[in-house]
């Protein structure tokens, strides 16, 4: 008899909120029981995978496949990746123009230099759902928010370039991947979607 025709492959975008991980489990049995990981947020097909990261304590879009090829692509292309970020501080036209440029930071202990950018200020901050823990409140000073466009994926590129121009980041949110969108989904829900260069 032939072989059973496997399941077609399912691909979602994710809203991870705050505090949780960016996979489904963990080797570690203290880790499970402190940590919260992707399969509470939703019944996800046997073999899903998150395509890159987010950090813990990062939120946003996060794209889910159970195609491993499709996982590679993704993250082997050139594909912008949005963020909105919070930063301490009321950020200048000087720290602007430096992360546009590229900005040295540090990754794994080696120097490397960022490729340029798209950067630019956001007049207020952008319609976001609150976050799992308080920041802060203005007695600590202004803060304000960027929109970051790389097409780069470095362990926590955005929150070092942003200390390296003297403005650290307080909360980040991923709001793009290629051409797929945060907008409409609220904190821990997904989507089912057929493409991840579609709108």
């Amino acid at each position: 008899m032939p072989a059973p025709t496997p399941p077609p492959h399912r691909h979602f975008a994710l809203h991870k909120p705050w505090g949780y991980l960016s996979q489904f489990t963990s080797e570690f049995a203290k880790e499970v029981k402190k940590k919260h990981f992707l399969g509470e947020l939703g019944d996800f097909p046997a073999g899903t995978m998150a395509i890159g990261r987010l950090d813990e304590d990062s939120e946003g879009l996060l794209l889910l496949t159970t195609d491993g090829r499709v996982s590679e692509q993704v993250r082997g292309r050139h594909v912008e990746k949005e963020y909105y970020a919070q930063v301490d501080g009321q950020l200048t036209p000087a720290a602007l123009a430096q992360l546009q440029s590229g900005v040295d930071i540090s990754i794994h202990g080696v120097a490397y230099r960022t490729l340029p950018c798209q950067a630019r200020l956001l007049a207020e901050a952008p319609a976001l759902p609150p976050r799992g823990r308080r920041i802060r409140d203005d007695r600590h000073g202004p803060t304000s928010w960027v929109a970051l466009t790389v097409t780069e994926g470095k362990y926590r590129q955005v929150r070092k370039m942003t200390a390296a121009v003297g403005f650290p980041t307080l909360r980040l949110v991923r709001v793009r991947v290629g051409e797929v969108l945060l907008a409409g989904l609220p904190a821990g829900a997904s989507r089912e979607v057929t493409s991840f260069f579609e709108k």
